[in-house]
C-alpha cells in the first residue's frame, strides 16, 4: 500500500494541507483526490488523519515542508522586484506537475521543450537566479517560460483549492 504524506501550501486564501502520495512504479506522484476529482484539502492535520484513518490510508508525518505559494506569486508577478530562493521555485514546479497529474479540470500546464529542460537543470543546481551564476543563470526565454509555467499552475492551484472563478 502507498503512504500518504502531509503537504501543506501556504497561499493568500489561507493555509491548507494536502495528501501527497508517490507514483507506484512509473506513474507520477499525485495529490489525493476525491470520488469526484476535486482536491482533497484540510485546514488542520487532526482531519487529515481522520480521514485518512478513515480510508486505511498510512499517512507518514516526516517533519513535512510548506511551499509558499505567495513568494512564488510574487515572483512571477514582479520578476525584477522578487527573488525567492531556487529550491522553492522548483518545489513549485514539481508540486503543479504533481497537482496536473492529479485533477482533471483547470489549466492544464504548457507543453515542455527543450528550453524547459534546461531551465529545470539550471534551477535544479541551485543558482539560475543569482547574480553570480554566469552560465548558469537562466536565459531570458528560460525564465520567461518558467513564469509561464508556474503562473500556470497558480491559476491550476486557485481552481483546484478553492473552485472555478477564483483564479487570477
Amino acid at each position: 500500500m502507498t503512504d500518504h504524506y502531509p503537504y501543506r501550501v501556504a497561499a493568500r486564501k489561507g493555509d491548507l494541507t494536502l495528501i501527497w502520495r508517490p507514483g507506484e512504479g512509473d506513474a507520477p506522484d499525485q495529490l489525493a483526490v476525491d470520488e469526484l476529482g476535486g482536491l482533497l484539502t484540510f485546514h488542520g492535520l487532526e482531519t487529515l488523519q481522520a480521514y485518512c484513518d478513515g480510508n486505511d490510508w498510512e499517512l507518514v508525518r516526516d517533519g513535512g515542508t510548506t511551499l509558499d505559494l505567495d513568494a512564488v506569486r510574487r515572483w512571477v508577478e514582479h520578476p525584477h522586484h522578487a527573488s525567492p530562493p531556487p529550491e522553492l521555485l522548483l518545489d513549485a514546479w514539481n508540486f503543479f506537475e504533481d497537482l496536473s497529474h492529479s485533477v482533471e479540470s483547470g489549466p492544464p500546464l504548457p507543453p515542455q521543450g527543450p528550453v524547459h529542460d534546461s531551465a529545470y537543470e539550471k534551477i535544479f543546481g541551485g543558482e539560475a537566479l543569482g547574480p553570480t551564476a554566469g552560465e548558469g543563470a537562466w536565459t531570458a526565454e528560460e525564465a520567461e517560460a518558467v513564469r509561464d509555467l508556474l503562473g500556470t499552475g497558480l491559476n491550476l492551484w486557485e481552481q483546484a483549492a478553492h473552485g472555478p472563478g477564483t483564479a487570477d
